[in-house]
């Protein structure tokens, strides 16, 4: 997640070849062109327990209520060749939504990284490999983008489809709701 954000935003995180590097959020303004930019947040890694308060617990899980779109890293070559990535991943959404029904509701785009480590000749199979399994295990049918975060492979198309999709998205308009206005509860949205 580091990786990513240091390779398409001004963000400088801590990158380390250990898992678990991030300990604080970190947002970075991803520049889409000129005129157009957009704010990304590499939140902590979640392990599975996390909506019990294992890890760094739900502390920064609920950064993510505060999004618009998740993006869901996936390692495709694990450096541990015992992990199982689809599993992990499984594990993930299920925090999520354990945590915050709405979590499970919010888009969720799947970004399968680390594809510099496979060959070139065994990386349409890996993705499709990895897609059948984890479709299979967790019913998921949103997009999903094949990138090497480290050498940037495959991130221009992520950063301009995240565009696309927040543009299309309506933003709140922030106003002076008061408490008592018989309409507080609504959300005022104006079209982009």
């Amino acid at each position: 997640k580091s990786t990513l954000i240091r390779a398409i935003s001004s963000a400088r995180p801590k990158v380390a070849d250990y898992p678990f590097t991030t300990l604080h959020p970190n947002l970075g303004v991803v520049r889409v062109d000129d005129e157009k930019s957009f704010v990304m947040a590499d939140v902590p890694g979640l392990i599975e327990g996390a909506a019990d308060g294992a890890g760094l617990g739900i502390r920064f899980l609920k950064h993510l209520q505060r999004t618009r779109i998740l993006l869901h890293l996936v390692d495709i070559a694990p450096i541990d060749p015992d992990s199982n990535p689809v599993r992990d991943a499984k594990a993930i959404v299920g925090e999520l939504v354990k945590h915050d029904p709405e979590l499970g509701d919010k888009p969720r785009w799947l970004v399968l990284n680390k594809l510099d480590l496979i060959p070139d000749e065994d990386r349409e199979k890996a993705v499709k490999d990895f897609l059948k399994a984890y479709k299979k295990a967790t019913k998921y049918d949103g997009p999903h983008f094949a990138i090497s975060a480290i050498n940037g492979e495959g991130t221009k198309p992520l950063i301009y489809a995240i565009s696309e999709a927040l543009d299309q998205m309506a933003k709140p308009e922030i106003g002076d709701l008061d408490d008592n206005d018989e309409n507080s509860d609504e959300i005022i949205r104006k079209p982009e």
